[in-house]
């Protein structure tokens, strides 16, 4: 038990409480697949495979894997995850995972879908962040070469200047509804980029408060450098810093791309060295709360624990708009449950789209599961002590 902030990220009658007995067995059943990486690796090649030659998994998926991990197909049909999560207190991020197809339309697309859960959020309680990524808007070639410094065509200067107002649509959308947004970190190579947009977009509309929050993948060895230069930015620019603070999901590929190329990996050597630059970073935005609104965007119980605990110690309440804890529809209950219980403000990251358009989300999140060291079998393990507390309270 935590002496600061009397929170047990063991309690599994809180972490539970809105699952029925049912819903538990079938979320112990998942799990306990998910503790498979042979299974997990060999049943997704397999399910990519049904999809890609068009068979009828649908029914498989949609009321397993894709019911744990996400929303729905629609803003609609993830309104019932939105009004369970509400129940007890925890906010829904609607995060819309479909990977377009890298042309106009579908930036267009994805732009107006983005548009529709800003409109949902607009004076909901239960819905306090909007988020998108950029490559959604703008394509990822074309970020690169702008990072690069590359001399774009006429053409490609046109395609980004349409991007970069996609870009500005959504954020002056949140702007004129009162809605925050989270900009998602993406790869090293076009991070450069989405940093200037979403600097861009700060500067014009967090000027009376944070709307936009600026994602930082602290396993990246210099983003910690980065938020405080960022912050120095703020300050001068009169604005206020939004900050999302995670630890990143794009390690292999990013460590696989600096080895092919012959630069230096932008991750941290060790889990470790990631940990104390999270951690740190933790600590600097609370040191600066007068001029920074942040989210704890981690499944890190050390994490949180040390962010109640810095919150306690520079008399934060656990209620202040400021601070978010944020974790993913379907995983780590035990935290998000449990802060939320005691006060603080707590969202769920709720993926929704089409099941064929989203099975790359499912995909990352389940191999995520069994590359975290002991990810799923923490998740398993709550489960079944859960599952055992309710026989024995029934005898």
């Amino acid at each position: 038990m935590n002496p600061v902030s009397n929170v047990s990220f063991d309690n599994t009658a809180v972490a539970f409480s809105s699952k029925s007995d049912a819903e538990l067995y079938k979320m112990y059943l998942l799990f306990k697949t998910m503790n498979s990486n042979t299974l997990v690796k060999f049943g997704g090649k397999l399910l990519n495979t049904a999809i890609n030659l068009h068979l009828p998994v649908k029914f498989i998926i949609k009321p397993t894997v894709f019911d744990h991990f996400c929303g729905g197909e629609t803003i609609e049909e993830s309104e019932r995850a939105i009004k369970q999560l509400s129940a007890f207190n925890i906010g829904t991020i609607l995060d819309y995972s479909v990977e377009g197809e890298g042309d106009e339309k579908s930036f267009d697309a994805t732009r107006d879908e983005l548009l529709r859960t800003i409109e949902k959020a607009h004076g909901n309680k239960s819905i306090p962040f909007s988020v998108f990524k950029i490559t959604g808007l703008i394509d990822i070639n074309l970020l690169e070469k702008v990072q690069k410094n590359a001399q774009l065509t006429p053409a490609e200067q046109a395609a980004f200047d349409r991007g970069r107002e996609r870009v500005n649509t959504i954020c002056k959308h949140c702007y004129q509804r009162d809605v925050r947004v989270f900009i998602d970190a993406e790869e090293s190579w076009i991070q450069d980029t989405i940093d200037n947009l979403t600097y861009e977009m700060m500067a014009l509309y967090n000027k009376e408060k944070t709307n936009i929050y600026n994602t930082y993948q602290l396993y990246r060895h210099d983003r910690l450098d980065v938020l405080k230069r960022d912050l120095e930015n703020a300050n001068k620019g009169g604005y206020y810093l939004g900050a999302k603070l995670v630890r990143g999901a794009y390690m292999e590929k990013e460590a696989k791309r600096a080895a092919e190329q012959g630069y230096q990996n932008p991750i941290n050597p060790t889990k470790q060295a990631t940990d104390d630059l999270f951690n740190n970073a933790l600590h600097f935005c609370v040191e600066n709360i007068d001029r920074i609104a942040f989210c704890n965007g981690t499944h890190n119980e050390e994490s949180c624990y040390l962010l109640m605990e810095l919150m306690a110690k520079h008399n934060i309440a656990p209620d202040d708009p400021r601070v978010y804890f944020a974790q993913l529809f379907g995983m780590s209950d035990n935290l998000s449950y449990n802060l939320a219980k005691a006060g603080y403000n707590v969202a769920k990251y709720v993926p929704y789209g089409p099941v064929k358009e989203v099975m790359p989300y499912l995909l990352r999140r389940a191999n995520e599961n069994t590359a975290i060291a002991g990810q799923s079998s923490r998740e398993f393990m709550l489960i079944r002590s859960e599952i055992e507390r309710r026989n024995k309270a029934r005898k």
